[in-house]
């Protein structure tokens, strides 16, 4: 029984401690950008050519292909 009475004040203080970190990390904007990430694993990254470092856009190979 006296083992409840130290554990009680420190999981209270775990606790307080826990929501203060929270409630923290809400206000600094962690929380803000939810869907940036998920959206960004969806999208391919550009593409580099290997004889020099120019990135390829889809769309103007695609335009040249048609012009040829």
């Amino acid at each position: 029984m006296d083992v409840i009475y130290g554990l009680l004040p420190g999981m209270l203080l775990l606790g307080i401690i826990g929501v203060a970190l929270f409630f923290w990390a809400v206000r600094s904007g962690q929380y803000d950008d939810m869907d940036g990430a998920a959206n960004r694993i969806l999208m391919d990254d550009p593409e580099v050519t290997s004889k020099n470092t120019e990135v390829v856009d889809d769309e103007a190979q695609d335009n040249d292909a048609k012009n040829l």
